[in-house]
């Protein structure tokens, strides 16, 4: 993988790029201008668990029975749609991310991350079944102050995901192995 595409369907669904990577802020204005939606996050909310579930939850509208941990996070993030999405799709981008590379849940909040990606950006279930909605674009993006590629990777590299690293980024999605 040389590039990514934050504006469509495709792998991956969680991006980290240096702060302010010009590709990525091109993207980003256009899925806002296909009428996608760009959510921003600052790290220092994102610090907990609890601050996930709680910033997410706001942020991105989730309904009432959202149950505040991890497996609820991708359910969510599964079904979201209307205002949230534009019915098109969205960005989550998290910034300052450098805050939470050493946070415990940073590889979990990943993988979580990629899960939901992964069942938004699909049209069927994951035994393969169709869904009754359609694919919408959501992809994750983790902006660096200081961006090592080779850190960023060790603290992601976990056997459900798949991690590859392009000149200006890294990329993390579920591995069709372990999920598919």
């Amino acid at each position: 993988m040389t590039s990514f595409d934050t504006t469509g369907t495709s792998k991956p669904g969680v991006i980290f790029v240096p702060q302010g990577e010009s590709s990525t802020q091109r993207q980003l204005s256009s899925l806002e201008a296909k009428g996608g939606r760009v959510h921003r996050f600052d790290s220092r909310d994102l610090m907990t668990e609890q601050a996930v579930y709680r910033s997410f939850a706001e942020a991105l509208r989730f309904s009432g029975y959202f149950g505040g941990n991890w497996d609820a996070l991708v359910d969510c993030l599964d079904d979201l749609c209307g205002a949230v999405t534009g019915g098109v799709g969205i960005a989550g981008v998290i910034h300052d991310a450098d805050r939470l590379l050493q946070a415990p849940h940073f590889p979990l909040f990943v993988s979580v991350l990629c899960q939901g990606a992964d069942r938004a950006n699909s049209a069927v279930d994951l035994d393969g079944f169709p869904l009754d909605r359609p694919a919408i674009a959501q992809h994750f993006v983790f902006e660096f102050r200081n961006f090592d590629r080779e850190t960023v990777a060790a603290r992601i590299e976990q056997p459900d995901l798949t991690v590859v690293t392009g000149e200006t980024f890294v990329a993390a999605e579920l591995s069709w192995e372990q999920w598919h």
